[in-house]
C-alpha cells in the first residue's frame, strides 16, 4: 500500500502538469492588528478574527497553538454563482473558478483518505479552514467514521473512485463502476449525494469516455487543480510559482510513511502559510458553485 501511494502522488503530479492550465498571482499582504497581531487593541470581535470562511469567530490564540497567524477572513460568496451545474448533458471540466482579480481566494481540496489523523479533526475543528474532500472507498472503508466531524464543519464529500486506478487505462464500463460503486457508498455513508467528480491522478479528464461515465452516475462536473501541495511547499504549473484568485489546489490525506516522517498536520500548516505568504485566504469550493436543483 505504501509502494502504491508514494507512487500515486508521482504519477498524479506528472498527470497534473500535463492536464491542467495555468495562472496568476500577486504580492503578499500583511494582517492587521485586528487578526491578533501582538499588541494590538480594540474590543472582543476584533480580538476574535473570523474564520477563514466567515463562519463565525476564531480566537488567535487557536491560531498560534497550530504555529499559524489567522488567515484574512474570504470576501461573501456571490449570490450568482461563477459556476452552475447542470442537471443532463456533458459535464464542464475545471481546475479554477472564475473569481475577481480582487478576491484573493483560492479553494483546498484535499485526495484519497489514506491517512486518518485525529489531530488533523482537531486542527481543522480549532480553525476552520475550509476544504473538499475527494474519497476513494477502497482507501477509506476501514474507517468512515473519520470523515464524518469533517463533514460536520461544512467540508463536502465527493467522488474519488472505488480504488483510484488512471481512468484512462479501463474501458467505459469499468470507469462506470468505478465512478457509480463509489458515489452509491458515499451517498450511504455520508447521506449526501456528491455532485462533484475527481479523477485519480487528473487521467481521462477530457475524454468522452470519462464524461459518458460521470453522466451515467450522478455527479455533474470534473475538478481538476492548479497548484499541487507537498511537504513543505507547493508545486506549480506556471513559470512564475504564483497563485492566482479562484485556484484549486490539490492535497492529500498523507501521513509520515509518505511525507518523509512529516505528520499530515505538519503538512496543512505549511500549505496554509504558503496561501498567506502569498497575500491569499481560503474560501469554500461548494459556496461558488451551484448544484442541479429540482
Amino acid at each position: 500500500m505504501k509502494k502504491w501511494l508514494g507512487a500515486a502522488i508521482a504519477l498524479g503530479t506528472a498527470l497534473a502538469v500535463s492536464a491542467c492550465g495555468s495562472g496568476s498571482g500577486g504580492p503578499a499582504s500583511t494582517p492587521t492588528t485586528s487578526q491578533g497581531a501582538p499588541g494590538g487593541g480594540g474590543d472582543a470581535a476584533s480580538a476574535s478574527p473570523l474564520a477563514s470562511d466567515g463562519s463565525g469567530t476564531v480566537d488567535p490564540a487557536a491560531w498560534a497553538k497550530w504555529g499559524l497567524r489567522p488567515l484574512l477572513p474570504a470576501p461573501a460568496a456571490p449570490a450568482d454563482r461563477p459556476i452552475r451545474l447542470t442537471k443532463t448533458g456533458k459535464v464542464p471540466v475545471f481546475s479554477n473558478v472564475p473569481v475577481p482579480a480582487s478576491d484573493k481566494i483560492v479553494f483546498i481540496t484535499l485526495d484519497d483518505g489514506a491517512e486518518k489523523d485525529p489531530r488533523f479533526v482537531q486542527l481543522m475543528q480549532d480553525l476552520r479552514i475550509p476544504v473538499t474532500m475527494f474519497l476513494t472507498e477502497d482507501i477509506i472503508k476501514n474507517d468512515y467514521g473519520y470523515f464524518k466531524p469533517l463533514q460536520a464543519l461544512g467540508d463536502s464529500i465527493q467522488n474519488h473512485t472505488v480504488s483510484h486506478p488512471p481512468m484512462n487505462t479501463i474501458p467505459l464500463a469499468a470507469q462506470k463502476r468505478q465512478v457509480c460503486e463509489d458515489q452509491s457508498t458515499l451517498t450511504t455513508e455520508y447521506g449526501t449525494a456528491p455532485f462533484l467528480f475527481r479523477p485519480p491522478f487528473g487521467a481521462g479528464a477530457y475524454t468522452t469516455s470519462l464524461n459518458q461515465a460521470v453522466q451515467a452516475c450522478g455527479p455533474r462536473a470534473i475538478v481538476l487543480w492548479k497548484e499541487t501541495m507537498q511537504i513543505t511547499g507547493l508545486q506549480y504549473q506556471t513559470a512564475d510559482k504564483k497563485l492566482r484568485p479562484g485556484d484549486i489546489i490539490l492535497a492529500h490525506f498523507r501521513g509520515p510513511s509518505e511525507l518523509k516522517g512529516e505528520t499530515m498536520v505538519a503538512m496543512f500548516v505549511n500549505l496554509v502559510k504558503r496561501i498567506e505568504e502569498q497575500g491569499f485566504t481560503v474560501a469554500r469550493l461548494d459556496d461558488y458553485i451551484q448544484p442541479p436543483t429540482g
